[in-house]
């Protein structure tokens, strides 16, 4: 069977989702649920950017507010805010962002490098830039993200609920 000109494997499905004011997208493939905003149990003596855990059908995940992992300033939680729940390296993590905008299909080549002047907090988390019609997609790198030093504060952090 020869390849079809409408080849899918260099696509890529993005879940888009909006932080300030600015736009950032994580592969589908790693999300595994997006959800409203739940009771949320804060955990003594963990980073500022962890925002406590949550009780996810039996599963104690961990949530990080993006806002404050990426140093910008605090915001009151609204009628857009969720938790958009991943699940890369069999770790689960749940990330509060401003919004979800959609899902966009991208092809690979219109990715590009994270800019050599990007720098800042968050910076290192950029897997790259996709250039869409009207603007500018940030890809986040989760293993960086996860990786990091956030990776040390969600390990201290329960991963099962009391039986």
């Amino acid at each position: 069977m020869s390849p079809h000109p409408d080849d899918h494997s260099n696509l890529l499905q993005i879940v888009s989702f909006v932080i300030g004011e600015e736009e950032f997208g994580v592969d589908i493939l790693n999300v595994q649920e997006i959800i409203r905003p739940v009771e949320i149990t804060r955990v003594p003596n963990t980073a500022d950017f962890v925002v406590g855990v949550i009780n996810l059908r039996g599963k104690i995940v961990p949530v990080v507010d993006l806002r404050k992992r990426f140093g910008m300033p605090r915001r009151e939680r609204d009628k857009n805010t969720r938790i958009v729940v991943i699940e890369i390296q069999d770790q689960v993590v749940g990330f509060m962002i401003d919004m979800v905008r959609q899902v966009i299909r991208l092809d690979r080549g219109t990715i590009e490098p994270p800019p050599e002047l990007a720098t800042g907090k968050g910076a290192q988390y950029i897997r790259g830039v996709a250039r869409l019609d009207d603007r500018l997609l940030t890809l986040i790198d989760l293993e960086v993200l996860l990786r990091d030093d956030t990776q040390a504060v969600l390990d201290s952090v329960p991963q099962r609920a009391a039986a």
